[in-house]
């Protein structure tokens, strides 16, 4: 008996023991980090990476129990060691998985290297969202953790910076940055732009005017909502009320709003006039509403800075008078909230620094692949299904991970989910149209079209299940019998609507209807759609028996590929049958020809399509042109100018993406619209371009065609926007201060200049006063201005010779602080003022008057 008992004790420790041994771990348990190693190591553009793995929990790891699932920037998988392999499974979604022989036991760490193509340079650029899935024997899911002990190791060398060989672009070391800066100079305030955008006329005519005691608003009528937003404005600003009352005239002590023949360099919408007067009043007449909203704009950018910065100090304004109008008529800037989602209230501060910047359009990207994030109520399963990222199958009826969103929907830190209510959405078009702001609502088609397609195949086998298969059938999107290979810009094989199934086109109505409604709630009427139309890959619709049908009615389409032109038709169609206008990237409007060159559909021209042109690299440098000549209005969103989701520069700390190459302030400021060809001088790799050579042979806008460049768009994409407005708002601003210029203010001398070493030198004497204004005034506003905002602080530049430190500012006005024991500067560190005697290891770095840092530099 007692041997039965030993032996039957024996077998219960046995299984505590196996029971506590598979019990599987937690986040915390398992320290996980990832590495570059080398971009730089073959004749071809590969890069080595790796994970480190620290299982400090009782399970052990062995070859068939575990999977790790992560996003990151899509390359194709090479290699891996360790017994290991590296699968792409779907867009940004990867799987390390073991193979025979693996083993990591517990208490034990193991590092698995794997090589992809192309390379890795940034930290935005490393795994993100990474998780552990856990199996049984039988292959079952037993368990999804989270990598909550992560960290991306620090790129310090050369190899794990450049992009191989022929990346021409430098690491921005401080003796880099300090030789950028060598034409800078700080300027006393009185050189400083009065305000930004600079308006077309600026004169002070008299004396300091002191405001001290609170202003009346007056308005005349039908100019309530501007007296409004200006009354709240200073209220809360001010910490006061600001009484308002409907007027016929100005008297002092009182901002005084009112229409007039306002016409300022021939336009006449959105003009303004604004009159600073000796009387203590302000006078502000605008050609239309939304003209007297940009004029209470300058006023605002006349207020003291110290206003929002923390200090108290008397509103004294110079007697002046302003007059100004918009260069363009379109100034847009496009949000990405799909990718990840962005609050309510964080669109909200979003629309009010735009429309401070008199921005007049915002593009909401609010369905894609990844999220479709608007609520639509005769198709429910748009949201249920499309508004949410989680751990699943890529073959499942569901959304994976995606850019970081991790395996567990609305994680707290994760912005893969969300959706705006409709109550929402009407408050958001509201909200901006106070400010003057159309939202112009994007719905994709035929790419980009994941979340659609899987919400639609939700609602299939629902009806299915129910046996009414033609409502099953009613919005489908895809041929269920297509097998056609095709992989997309975003690396997804499954994300292209099939444009010869006629519930697609029910669908794409269905949805649109009822955006019009929402508009029709908000007392807004929708004059513009986008409608996407961008990046369908090849190989799109070759395999389809419901594509080769429709190609065999209409054989003047030739290429499967040119299906998108009779998709883009039917919309087309049927929006302009709603007296819509009809946006769309710059695929829209092209057709390609026997050579694969794509040219202009002429189809299209003079029925209000416009297309939205990205590519501007190389040879496409020309396309916007191309559109303006064959009769296309066109909106210039280009991507070596104008994408905010680009890094600042080279230095792995500044997130961002570079596959257009690299973009700061600059960059955005210093485009000339009508001979783009002057003012884009690098490649994407960051080579030199020889302009006059590079370009020669390209189309050049006739002049004729010159009022069909309507305007100008910035894009803020959001695969490496992770951590919500904060994330958001270092990448807008201040770009969009750039921008803005380009977009508003009227020709600048150096547009027009032929000779290139006098057009630089007016771009630098431009740039310096602009890059001061940036420092000493536009920045430090944001500090308190609606709230708060974050923004970008650009490091400075530095050197030391005979042993003494030479430091300058990206934007003069910034101020240089240093410590030379190795410790992060901050606020209470040494002031740099001039060069001075260091030793020890020096480290540097910018501030605004409000505090605000960049990155720190070493200085060698």
């Amino acid at each position: 008996m007692r041997k039965n008992l030993v032996v039957l004790f024996s077998f219960i420790l046995v299984m505590m023991f196996e029971s506590c041994s598979n019990k599987i771990p937690t986040g915390e348990e398992l320290k996980l980090s990832w590495e570059i190693i080398s971009n730089d190591y073959s004749e071809e553009a590969k890069v080595k990476a790796k994970f480190i793995i620290e299982n400090n929990s009782d399970f052990t790891f062995n070859e068939s129990n575990w999977a790790l699932f992560y996003n990151q920037a899509p390359r194709d998988p090479l290699s891996s060691n360790t017994n290991t392999k590296v699968e792409h499974v779907s867009g940004d979604w990867f799987k390390l998985s073991p193979e025979k022989g693996f083993e990591l036991n517990p208490g034990k760490s193991i590092e698995i290297e794997y090589e992809s193509a192309a390379w890795y340079i940034k930290e935005s650029d490393a795994a993100v969202g990474p998780y552990f899935v856990f199996y049984d024997k039988n292959g079952n899911e037993t368990g999804v953790v989270a990598a909550k002990n992560y960290s991306i190791l620090p790129f310090t060398l050369p190899e794990q910076i450049n992009r191989h060989k022929n990346d021409a672009e430098p690491i921005p070391t401080a003796a880099w940055q300090f030789d950028q800066n060598k034409n800078l100079e700080e300027l006393d305030a009185s050189e400083l732009l009065p305000i930004v955008p600079k308006p077309v006329s600026y004169k002070v005519t008299g004396e300091p005017v002191a405001f001290d005691e609170h202003v009346e608003i007056l308005y005349e009528k039908g100019l309530e909502n501007e007296a409004n937003y200006l009354s709240e404005f200073l209220g809360n600003t001010f910490d006061a009320e600001f009484a308002v009352s409907e007027a016929t005239e100005a008297k002092s002590n009182s901002v005084f709003l009112a229409l007039g023949n306002i016409s300022v360099n021939g336009k006449s919408k959105e003009a303004y006039q604004l009159d600073v007067k000796k009387n203590k009043s302000v006078l502000i007449q605008g050609s239309d509403a939304a003209g007297v909203f940009y004029g209470i704009q300058s006023l605002i950018a006349l207020l003291p800075v110290d206003l929002f910065v923390g200090n108290e100090v008397m509103v004294v304004l110079s007697e002046m008078q302003i007059k100004d109008a918009p260069r363009f008529e379109y100034r847009g800037m496009h949000l990405d909230v799909a990718r990840n989602f962005q609050t309510k209230e964080t669109v909200k501060k979003a629309i009010d620094i735009l429309a401070f910047y008199k921005i007049n359009n915002l593009l909401f990207y609010i369905t894609e692949d990844e999220g479709w994030r608007v609520e639509i109520e005769e198709l429910p399963e748009l949201t249920e299904i499309g508004s949410h990222r989680g751990h699943t199958t890529k073959d499942a009826i569901a959304l994976h991970p995606s850019y970081g969103s991790g395996p567990e929907a609305y994680a707290e830190g994760s912005y893969g989910s969300g959706y705006y209510t409709r109550d929402e959405f009407i408050e958001l078009i509201k909200y901006a149209k106070a400010r003057h702001i159309n939202v112009i609502p994007e719905i994709g088609f035929p790419g980009h079209s994941r979340a659609a397609i899987k919400a639609m195949e939700a609602r299939y086998e629902k009806f299915m299940a129910l046996g009414d298969e033609e409502k099953a059938n009613e919005f489908r999107l895809i041929d269920p019998e297509e097998t056609s290979k095709y992989r997309s810009a975003q690396w997804y094989s499954d994300n292209i609507v099939n444009v010869a199934r006629p519930s697609t086109y029910k669908f794409y109505e269905t949805v649109v209807d009822d955006i019009i409604e929402i508009y029709k709630e908000a007392g807004v009427k929708l004059e513009f759609l986008h409608t996407g139309g961008d990046e369908v890959p090849e190989g799109s619709w070759s395999e389809s028996p419901m594509c080769a049908a429709l190609m065999n009615e209409f054989p003047e389409y030739k290429d499967p590929k040119n299906l998108q032109a009779y998709g883009t038709r039917k919309v087309v169609e049927m929006l302009r049958s709603k007296n819509l206008k009809i946006g769309g990237w710059e695929e829209v409007a092209l057709l390609k020809d026997e050579t694969g060159r794509y040219n202009p559909n002429p189809e299209f021209a003079g029925k209000e399509v416009y297309p939205y042109v990205w590519n501007t690299l190389g040879s496409n440098t020309e396309l916007s042109y191309r559109l303006a000549n064959a009769g296309y209005p066109v909106i210039m969103c280009n991507v070596s100018n104008f994408y905010f989701d680009l890094a600042y520069n080279k230095d792995p700390r500044e997130p961002g993406l570079y596959w257009g190459g690299l973009g700061n302030v600059r960059d955005a400021w210093q485009v000339a619209p009508f001979d783009v060809f002057t003012t884009t001088g690098q490649t994407a790799m960051g080579e030199e371009i020889d302009t006059e050579k590079a370009y020669e042979g390209l189309e050049r806008i006739q002049p004729e065609a010159i009022k069909n460049i309507i305007g100008v768009q910035a894009q803020i994409w959001a695969e490496t926007i992770k951590d919500g407005e904060d994330d958001l708002m270092l990448r807008i601003l201040p770009k969009l201060m750039g921008f803005a210029t380009t977009a508003w203010s009227p020709e600048r001398e150096w547009e027009s200049i032929s000779d290139k070493n006098k057009r630089e030198a007016s771009w630098d004497k431009g740039w310096n006063i602009f890059a001061n204004t940036l420092a000493q005034k536009e920045l430090p506003r944001l500090t308190l201005f609606h709230g708060g905002y974050n923004y970008h602080v650009p490091a400075p530049g530095g050197k030391i010779v005979d042993g003494n430190l030479h430091a300058n500012s990206t934007y003069p006005g910034l101020i240089i602080r240093y410590t030379s024991d190795g410790s992060e500067p901050d606020v209470n560190s040494t002031v740099y003022t001039e060069p001075v005697h260091v030793s020890g290891k020096v480290k540097i770095k910018a501030f605004d008057v409000a505090g605000k840092g960049s990155l720190s530099m070493d200085v060698e």
